[in-house]
């Protein structure tokens, strides 16, 4: 499994997908080495997978492709029946994987692309690396239907549905969120990395023009967007019922955060199947979406959507008067992850997807 910062899971979604699969894949009898960076951690073996530390280059348009090189490096001298890539980015490095006749399957995410991070160059780089991804894969991955829809309409590239699963709460850790000074229920829930499109700026802003009075907690950062993390501190400044928490690391506590919220605001705008969206869903909070294809869906009828500040500040101020729908919602949520994204499901399906390219039989799923 190569293209992530590695295990165990602390930084995204990639991350997560690894731990979860891996570790299913190794409960099933199967071998698993998973490449990770430098730094991350320095432990050898973690629930049965290998763990392989190696350095990349700390840049934003470099970090990735460098560790991923270093790891195919390492891969092409090495029994591999098949080699799992995340992140469509890697895609310059598949001809080598194809050359040591290793079957390969990419997990393209969502639309990289259309990130505001990229400047003319970076957009080029990753409509690039998507069209080598098709041509080098023996397989495309896509956690989401309108991923796959999109690179059959633009490739005509069919491609394997796997979407990410989502951990079950059925309680909230009300302890550990007195401690932190958290009223369960009483709070409304952002977490998210600091980047245009996942438009954490408009949340804190449609909330400071509510009448809300719950408080707006928000859990995140970024470590290449200082300009727009100040647009955000800029506007939260101004309210003080807006928290900036930066990062929580305790699992024990982010768990607690997404179960006792009285409403989970959800801006995520250019990926698939998001997986703080379905670790919300899957904790019962009731969910106020961004309105774009991927989160319609995920959530389906189980969502509330918002599309400007106007319409978010209304929709939570809709939200604290009828508490009694939100918990309902927030269950249909949760049942709606328990049925359709499960993470045994999901590593039985990368299970099959693996014996197919062993035995050289790939094919789009329905």
């Amino acid at each position: 499994m190569i293209g992530t910062r590695g295990v165990p899971a602390r930084y995204g979604g990639f991350e997560t997908a690894v731990e979860e699969i891996g570790r299913r894949l190794v409960q099933a009898g199967h071998e698993v080495r998973v490449y990770c960076r430098s730094g991350e951690t320095r432990m050898r073996e973690y629930q049965g997978m290998r763990l392989v530390h190696l350095p990349a280059v700390r840049h934003k348009v470099l970090e990735t492709l460098s560790h991923t090189a270093l790891s195919v490096g390492h891969l092409l001298g090495r029994r591999t029946d098949v080699a799992l890539v995340f992140n469509a980015a890697n895609a310059p490095l598949l001809p080598l994987v194809r050359a040591a006749r290793i079957p390969v399957a990419t997990h393209v995410d969502g639309l990289e692309w259309k990130r505001a991070k990229w400047n003319g160059a970076g957009r080029k780089y990753y409509l690039l690396a998507e069209r080598l991804s098709v041509r080098w894969s023996q397989a495309i991955i896509a956690d989401a239907r309108a991923i796959q829809d999109y690179y059959w309409e633009r490739y005509k590239t069919p491609s394997v549905m796997i979407p990410y699963g989502a951990p079950i709460q059925e309680r909230t850790d009300e302890e550990i969120l007195k401690e932190a000074g958290y009223e369960p229920g009483r709070y409304h829930l952002v977490v998210a990395r600091f980047e245009p499109e996942n438009h954490v700026d408009l949340i804190v802003e449609g909330y400071t023009r509510s009448a809300a009075e719950h408080p707006l907690i928000v859990v995140g950062s970024a470590p290449y967007a200082a300009e727009y993390t100040r647009k955000i501190e800029s506007l939260a400044e101004k309210d003080p019922r807006v928290r900036l928490v930066g990062g929580v690391w305790d699992q024990r506590l982010l768990d607690a955060l997404y179960a006792g919220c009285s409403s989970y605001l959800h801006g995520h705008s250019v990926g698939g199947t998001n997986p703080s969206l379905l670790r919300a869903m899957g904790a019962g909070a009731p969910v106020i979406a961004y309105d774009v294809v991927f989160n319609r869906e995920v959530l389906d009828d189980t969502g509330a959507f918002f599309a400007d500040a106007e319409a978010l500040a209304k929709t939570l101020e809709s939200a604290e008067k009828r508490r009694d729908q939100e918990v309902a919602r927030g269950a249909a949520a949760r049942e709606r992850a328990r049925t359709l994204y499960t993470w045994d499901d999901v590593a039985a399906r990368y299970e099959r997807l693996c014996l197919d390219l062993v035995a050289g039989r790939v094919m789009a799923e329905d």
